[in-house]
């Protein structure tokens, strides 16, 4: 009698329903079989799970006698066994890892799986994120004159599959949302590189960006700006006909704001004005070009470095009310140099009759 009781008991137990379990609960299971698009697990008196497609977290190298844990998606399908998935629970551990992460300030490597206009998108522990373009570090953002999304994308495109240290910017599990910085990953390295230069440093850098107002250099990892003012001595219209991306050069240090350098190019470059100027003297008569007339005075053309002035005061021994009653745009007309100014890059000029000039003076 007793063996026959003992009998039905495991009897009992091998047919019992999967009880005890509800939708979401996660338990843990003994692998009886691992295939591409299923995992069966021996869930003991609870019977039997399943796992299959989408739930199997491939990431896992998963194989029969492992024990793991699932969640619960269906106590019992209509053929008696327990649907569960791998993924969520697996999820839940990437959100777990993330948090620390987030809290520690950890770096760590990602790559992106895929790319839009605004970013790159990445999966971490099974959980997707956002790594936008502006979290992108100096070397990898893409720089394009006139914010050509498309060159953007293409520029984004290219970083897919390439691995990048970053850190959790922010993540809110209740939303889903994850958001990484390459940026910030790199923020202390980026600010001790800084903190080793200085205003007046001439450094190697390569070009990142050609935009209208300038070129956007990086310099070690630092980024770098050289506007379109300080690209050379001459009137520059086109940043592009100087520099293309990818060129290498040298460029002095002109201003540090935190992580970011002003640069200039012309600086290293030969002053053509200094030059020409330290041919004349005041005194000095020379011949010039009128090139604009103003309410003020009038512009000449010296030298190709050295436009001077001439003030409304200086044309003429007696009153002016208008320059162009005197000079006319484009003529040549010889002139005397009455200052000098290097440091401004200033020539003034005149055309008063010098004799009169020192006379009047008496």
């Amino acid at each position: 009698m007793a063996n026959t009781t003992e009998i039905t008991m495991e009897q009992l137990l091998a047919e019992a329903p999967v009880a005890g379990m509800a939708a979401g609960d996660v338990i843990e299971g003994t692998v009886i079989a691992a295939e591409k698009h299923e995992v069966w697990l021996d869930l003991g008196a609870r019977g039997t799970g399943l796992v299959v497609g989408r739930e199997i977290e491939h990431s896992q190298d998963i194989k029969p006698g492992d024990i793991i844990s699932a969640s619960v998606l269906d106590p019992e399908d209509d053929r008696g066994y327990a649907i569960l998935s791998l993924k969520k629970v697996a999820k839940e551990k990437g959100w777990e890892s993330l948090e620390e992460r987030f809290s520690k300030g950890e770096v760590f490597g990602v790559t992106a799986f895929d790319a839009n206009k605004g970013g790159l998108l990445i999966e971490v522990d099974g959980i997707r994120g956002f790594l936008p373009v502006s979290q992108l570090s100096a070397e990898n953002y893409p720089r394009v004159s006139g914010a050509d999304k498309d060159e953007i994308l293409h520029r984004l495109n290219s970083l897919i599959g390439k691995t990048l240290e970053v850190r959790v910017l922010d993540l809110n599990r209740r939303d889903n949302k994850l958001i990484l910085s390459e940026k910030a990953a790199k923020r202390e390295d980026t600010e001790s590189k800084v903190s080793k230069m200085k205003v007046g440093d001439v450094v190697e850098g390569v070009a990142t960006g050609v935009v209208d107002f300038g070129i956007f250099v990086n310099v070690n990892g630092v980024e770098g700006l050289v506007h379109i003012s300080e690209i050379a001595r001459d009137r520059v219209d086109n940043p592009s006909s100087y520099v293309k991306v990818g060129d290498k050069g040298a460029a002095k240090i002109i201003s540090i704001d935190r992580d970011k350098l002003s640069l200039s190019m012309k600086q290293l470059l030969a002053d053509p004005w200094i030059k020409d100027a330290a041919k004349y003297g005041v005194g000095d008569e020379v011949e010039g070009k009128i090139t604009r007339i103003t309410p003020f005075g009038a512009f000449v053309q010296v030298t190709s470095a050295i436009e001077a002035l001439v003030h409304i005061s200086e044309l003429s021994d007696s009153h002016v009310e208008d320059p162009s009653t005197l000079v006319k745009l484009g003529e040549t007309k010889k002139f005397r140099i009455i200052a000098i100014d290097p440091e401004s890059h200033k020539l003034s000029l005149s055309l008063k009759n010098p004799k009169k000039q020192a006379d009047s003076d008496k």
